[in-house]
């Protein structure tokens, strides 16, 4: 009997110890965690029973029970001239309601969606077209408490947005691989479709690896870095979309919610349906949580999306295109142009190679590739076999970076810290050592991003520029700017820095 207390003993003072050691690890570490490394840390502190597969039982209430508390219902204010000229209009015209998003006739000055919460420290992600052009964004959670969030960062050539609330200890859904969802498997969408919050539907997986033109094509842009098919269009826009399809319901509001598996792990964030009316018709477009996986620790640790370049651009072959180009493959990309001084270039890719395969699986289309681009960085190596005069020959490709990515969006606003930092329009990350050499300089932040319209784009303070110093306030954090903005004089801003070439700016804005 004493030797089994003994080993019980020594089982719990080996646990405790191991426990203490990990909570010393996670808040020396903290600040150099991944989304999944935080996630980790929660489910480690907070284990729960395993959620079982329901496909053999259909019973989705253990799923549906775990991802509900911690997907988010979202409502965004607009200012009466937010709207005009926006690319995000443009897209309301041509795609109607595809997004899921409820429109924004004249008079009405409000929109919603959803988001997930993917930190238990308040990150939650969303789509960039709910929260873009956005002057306040209000977040209710599943337990009715109301917060105030700003942009940390937004990605448009994907549709996704990191905001953030002040909150702690928040439930979290469990991030999945969306890799290995399968055609078939059922899978449940939680969002909050015409301001009904917490609104759970259920169906399959219907297909993955979609493209269907919705992202980006109101600003396109000469060259894209992942390579993109380009066979009907003059220009060739950045967006990735490969977009997981599935037949649950999801409708106006929907938008920037969970798609989960039946063990509630988050494998997509819902974006857009596929409808001629604006409500659901039989499918709905979820972003692969994969690539959103990348792009969200990015935008969180620089304050935009490190990407990297691949230097083709390609068509999308079919049995027309292969006629049109007299060759008999009818599958794969053909590689139209390289991109002088690119990773394919100097890996010895050529126009007219078709390339078959992206890491050993087979390309039938432009999405194969795009989103094993996208969630990779720059200097990261990916492995391209190509058909070049009827034999197959490998290539490692070295991605380079993007040096000519877009500058998402954010918002404009009054009196809050929420709502002014939304108002700068821009992301920041800390100074560098190297940085505060070359600016001389002991402190400030970094702008990493500058979204049109708002008061960065209008005063033109550029990325690369240095904050320092807000009101008279030095900045070296966000959390410093949280507390210089709201310090106002008769509504008055003044934003000090430098400019990326040295020259030094003092720029006043009126917020209020």
């Amino acid at each position: 009997m004493k030797k089994y207390g003994l080993t019980l003993l020594t089982a719990f003072i080996g646990g405790a110890m191991a426990l203490g050691t990990y909570k010393v690890f996670e808040n020396k570490y903290a600040d150099n965690m991944t989304f999944q490394d935080k996630q980790k840390v929660y489910f480690a502190s907070n284990p729960s029973a395993p959620i079982v597969s329901s496909a053999g039982e259909v019973d989705f209430t253990q799923a549906a029970a775990a991802v509900t508390p911690a997907v988010v219902f979202i409502k965004v204010t607009y200012s009466a001239n937010s709207g005009e000229g926006n690319g995000e209009d443009e897209l309301q015209q041509l795609f109607g309601n595809m997004f899921g998003q409820h429109g924004r006739p004249e008079g009405i000055q409000q929109a919603s969606g959803s988001g997930v919460i993917i930190s238990p420290d308040g990150y939650i992600v969303t789509n960039n077209h709910v929260v873009d052009k956005a002057d306040k964004i209000t977040v209710n959670t599943n337990d009715h408490r109301t917060f105030e969030a700003k942009v940390i960062g937004t990605d448009p050539n994907t549709d996704l947005a990191l905001i953030k609330i002040d909150a702690t200890n928040l439930p979290i859904v469990k991030l999945g691989n969306s890799d290995d969802a399968k055609v078939g498997e059922w899978v449940l969408a939680v969002g909050n479709p015409f301001n009904l919050t917490s609104t759970v539907t259920a169906g399959i997986v219907s297909a993955k690896g979609r493209n269907i033109g919705i992202i980006g094509n109101e600003d396109n842009q000469n060259e894209n870095p992942y390579g993109q098919d380009q066979s009907d269009r003059p220009k060739v826009n950045k967006a990735i979309e490969s977009f997981i399809q599935t037949d649950a319901a999801i409708n106006p509001g929907n938008s920037g919610g969970a798609l989960v598996n039946t063990r509630g792990e988050l494998i997509g964030i819902n974006s857009a349906i596929a409808s001629q009316t604006g409500a659901y018709e039989g499918y709905g477009f979820a972003i692969p949580i994969n690539l959103a996986k990348k792009v969200l620790n990015d935008i969180e640790r620089y304050g935009s999306v490190k990407r990297g370049f691949v230097g083709v651009s390609f068509t999308e072959l079919n049995p027309d295109i292969a006629q049109e180009l007299k060759t008999n493959i009818t599958t794969g990309l053909y590689v139209r142009t390289v991109v002088p001084g690119g990773g394919a270039e100097q890996a010895g890719i050529h126009q007219g190679d078709i390339i078959e395969k992206v890491e050993g699986s087979p390309v039938y289309e432009s999405s194969d590739l795009q989103e094993r681009v996208g969630e990779l960085q720059p200097g990261d190596k990916i492995h391209l076999t190509v058909l070049r005069d009827g034999a197959e020959k490998s290539f490692t490709i070295t991605l380079k970076a993007d040096v000519s990515a877009a500058a998402p969006r954010v918002a404009e606003g009054s009196k809050s810290a929420a709502e002014l930092f939304n108002k700068l329009g821009a992301s920041f990350m800390p100074i560098t050592k190297e940085q505060k050499t070359q600016f001389r300089v002991n402190n400030g932040v970094v702008v990493t991003q500058v979204r049109p319209g708002r008061l960065f784009d209008e005063t033109e303070i550029p990325v690369g520029s240095v904050i320092t110093s807000i009101n008279k306030h030095s900045i070296n954090s966000i959390a410093d700017m949280d507390s210089a903005i709201t310090n106002t004089h008769n509504g008055l801003l003044v934003i000090s820095g430098f400019y990326p070439d040295g020259t030094s700016f003092s720029n006043t804005f009126q917020v209020q």
